[in-house]
């Protein structure tokens, strides 16, 4: 296969940028800042993604791995994506960018 006809690499940069689109529906922060991105691992063209919910009972679970799934699998270079929620270790506030603890008046 020659360099012009080969797919472009993804990166977990890549992946990390578009799963900062994804927003929780019940808190106004994206899956990124919130702290529910636990791994990317990019291997060729296949991304494997370990996330978690803020709960084990998370209304929006389904929703917001689907979206994940679609919106990665979306980037150039990318055939395959898994995601995997995750329970441990457990989610919590701590987990959280310092801007999200800031949008949410958490200082």
């Amino acid at each position: 296969m020659s360099e012009a006809t080969e797919k472009p690499e993804v990166t977990e940069n890549d992946v990390m940028d578009v799963l900062g689109d994804i927003y929780d529906p019940e808190i106004p922060i994206d899956i990124v800042n919130l702290g529910l991105v636990y791994r990317v691992a990019v291997e060729g063209s296949r991304v494997n993604i370990d996330m978690t919910m803020t709960s084990p009972g998370c209304p929006a679970a389904t929703q917001i791995v689907a979206e994940a799934k679609y919106l990665v699998e979306e980037l150039e270079g990318v055939s395959e994506v898994s995601v995997e929620i995750v329970w441990d270790p457990p989610w919590d506030p701590g987990k959280m960018s310092e801007a999200a603890k800031e949008s949410l008046g958490m200082f």
